[in-house]
């Protein structure tokens, strides 16, 4: 079979930018019996085998560095219909003249997949039993044991084969990469978690992918937690079936925010794009609430105090004079168009007691860092948030694992065993919006709306991004952007901050807090107001 008897495939969708449809796999498995029962049989896997065969030929393609006739594609097979896949897989490389070897520890089950043995066995396809001792010979390596619904802990030579695959993928990432059919073996496509993992003390294991090729839609958990780090880079196969009435979760994307950005026309005015109050600063931590403010300037308020409960703090903020800083009694607080409370705001009585002062003010506000542990340990302010959200008015709340923890009245270990869980459990509890930060933050609205974003990188594990992030969240609030919209905004652009500056070579290791506002300003002006000539 020639390069030419795949088709273009418009079916290979990069999730880049993309509000595409995250898909549970209970989502998955309706749509799959709807498809099946209306396609002849073995259509589904025929077509999922096509796509990866695609995929790796043009992989393959774009590798210069070895002559094609010299590659050589291991895969490895599970027992069931990710087997399958990886059996047509196998069976298309072969026919297009890539050579290929197979193992298979145990026979494949399902009627698709015993199916696709078949053909592959009648195409000359090599099938061993045991993989190799070592994967040095080969170009390209294939993790197809285990898709969606695995339940229980890889084990024997499935989870030693697991291992070899993340060694390899850890160790040569850009040569001889290692692609996950669906989702990588091990991986909990539901939670981004490893499954099984912590279970009767057993650690667990999972696949290390350099590449992802997911079929039919993207899963959640290769967005978010452990998920991030397993499949690399991912690209969807949507095989002829389309998900998007099932778009109960969505990756985070401009198209889903762009469109409530103020316009930036000639007669505006700082009045145009609102007052922001910063409210933090007890007595020796002025400084996260000016990281907060500085990023709210950068992110376009018309204009930002620091409302200061602490004494001892500057007058001024000398880099960024257009602050204004003020001691919390002495500004109206209520004239703000929007709050972000709890920068460096401490946990004093006087802290609760500015808390009870600003949840009855009509005025949109953002609760972050010392304000989530206030409200946690305070059940009239939790009363309060979620009556606020009853009545209309939802608060933005921005819990890392740990507050998210306290706020739920659990642990962090298990805030991550189910981020989208504990985000949407956040957002029915307070009636407010949630963004649960982490890798793969999640922003949950109370009316159910999930969205997982896709930017951001280890660069942002430094102490003041949090600051940053509810400051650029403010800043959108104040400028009348609605809550659910700001904090997708917001997380959007903090990430895509981090990532174009460590694309520059100025992170992940060591950016600083600061540095991520004057890049925000670039990435709003740039993506959304252009300059005209």
């Amino acid at each position: 079979m020639t390069d030419s008897a795949f088709p273009a495939l418009p079916t290979l969708l990069s999730p880049r930018n993309r509000a595409i449809a995250l898909l549970t796999q209970t989502d998955l498995r309706i749509l799959e019996t709807q498809a099946a029962a209306a396609l002849p049989p073995h259509t589904l896997m025929s077509r999922a085998g096509e796509a990866a065969a695609s995929f790796l030929l043009e992989q393959i393609t774009r590798d210069t560095s070895v002559e094609r006739a010299k590659h050589k594609v291991w895969l490895i097979a599970g027992p069931g219909n990710n087997g399958g896949d990886a059996l047509v897989l196998a069976r298309l490389l072969h026919e297009a003249g890539v050579a290929v070897e197979l193992c298979m520890p145990v026979e494949v089950k399902p009627d698709d997949a015993r199916w696709a043995l078949e053909t592959a066995r009648a195409a000359g396809v090599v099938i061993a039993t045991e993989p190799p001792a070592s994967f040095d010979d080969y170009t390209c390596l294939v993790d197809g044991m285990f898709g969606i619904g695995l339940a229980r802990p890889l084990e024997g030579v499935f989870a030693r084969v697991a291992r070899q695959l993340s060694q390899r993928a850890t160790t040569r990432p850009r040569k001889g990469g290692v692609l996950a059919l669906d989702v990588p073996s091990g991986l909990d496509g539901d939670t981004g978690t490893v499954v099984a993992a912590g279970v009767s003390g057993n650690d667990g294991h999972a696949v290390k992918a350099t590449h992802t090729l997911t079929f039919i839609g993207a899963k959640p958990g290769l967005f978010t937690a452990q998920g991030r780090d397993l499949a690399g880079s991912v690209t969807v196969a949507p095989i002829g079936i389309d998900s998007t009435a099932r778009a109960g979760i969505q990756l985070n994307a401009p198209e889903l925010f762009a469109a409530f950005l103020p316009p930036r026309d000639f007669a505006t005015n700082k009045g145009s794009f609102g007052s922001l109050a910063v409210v933090g600063g007890d007595t020796g931590m002025c400084g996260a609430p000016i990281l907060a403010s500085r990023a709210a300037l950068y992110t376009g308020a018309g204009k930002v105090h620091v409302a200061l409960l602490g004494d001892g703090a500057p007058p001024y903020d000398p880099p960024h004079p257009e602050l204004m800083l003020h001691a919390i009694d002495a500004l109206p607080l209520d004239k703000m168009d929007a709050l972000a409370v709890g920068c460096g705001m401490g946990h004093r009585e006087r802290a609760t007691q500015v808390m009870h002062d600003v949840l009855p003010l009509d005025v949109p506000k953002l609760f972050d860092a010392d304000a989530l542990n206030l409200i946690a340990k305070d059940p009239s302010l939790a009363a309060a948030v979620t009556a606020r959200g009853v009545q209309g008015d939802p608060c933005v709340l921005t819990p890392h694992p740990l507050e998210a923890a306290r706020l739920l009245g659990t642990d962090a270990p298990g805030v991550q065993r189910d981020r989208l869980a504990a985000a949407r459990a956040l957002a029915a509890r307070f009636a407010g919006v949630i963004v649960l930060k982490g890798t793969g933050t999640i922003i949950a609205a109370p009316d159910g709306r999930l969205v997982v974003n896709p930017t951001g990188n280890a660069a942002l594990a430094t102490g003041g991004t949090g600051d940053v992030l509810g400051g650029i969240i403010g800043a959108l609030l104040a400028q009348h952007l609605p809550p659910f919209e700001a904090a997708l905004a917001g997380v959007y652009l903090h990430g895509l901050a981090a990532d174009t500056l460590s694309a520059q070579g100025d992170g992940p290791a060591g950016l600083t807090a600061g540095e991520l506002a004057p890049m925000v300003r670039t990435l709003l002006n740039r993506l959304f107001y252009p300059s005209v000539d």
